[in-house]
């Protein structure tokens, strides 16, 4: 069975239109690369978990951000080139990019050095108009900024 995760696409207005905030793998193995890497924040959940749940409690432990479990709009799924289906929700808000708080995961580096490290799940966060995100977003995951882009149509 494919791997499932879900998250949150938190957004924004912006001067230029809606703004999305995007969070950067941490890791080694992201840390010079930058176009499409960058995610919503989201993460793997369990058979019998509820995706919505694990979607705000992934937000909180990869930005530090804590959302009630209101005003969540249902963006549907994405399957990522893995395989692994991406389920997320949008929801308006704002908070401090640069001062996001994440968790961590222990990664042995340099690899077969015997020697475990303790890496950020996420590095760094930012605030992107649409346009910038869909050039930062991994590709697989664009489909969610065009159906926010849709609803903020709608909105209109």
């Amino acid at each position: 069975m494919a791997k499932r995760s879900a998250g949150i696409l938190l957004h924004r207005r912006g001067p230029q239109g809606p703004e999305v905030l995007l969070v950067h793998p941490g890791g080694p193995f992201f840390a010079k690369r930058d176009a499409g890497v960058w995610s919503i924040p989201k993460g793997e959940y369990d058979e019998g978990e509820e995706p919505r749940a694990a979607a705000l409690r992934e937000l909180a432990e990869e930005t530090g951000a804590v959302l009630p479990d209101a005003g969540l709009v249902d963006l549907g799924e994405v399957r990522q080139g893995s395989g692994k289906r991406v389920r997320a929700w949008a929801v308006e808000g704002d908070l401090d990019a640069d001062a996001i708080v994440s968790n961590t995961f222990p990664l042995e580096w340099p690899p077969r050095s015997g020697r475990t490290q303790e890496f950020p799940e996420v590095d760094r966060a930012g605030w992107f108009a649409l346009p910038e995100a869909h050039e930062r977003i991994i590709a697989a995951q664009r489909p969610l900024l065009e159906r926010l882009a849709e609803l903020a149509d709608d909105g209109e």
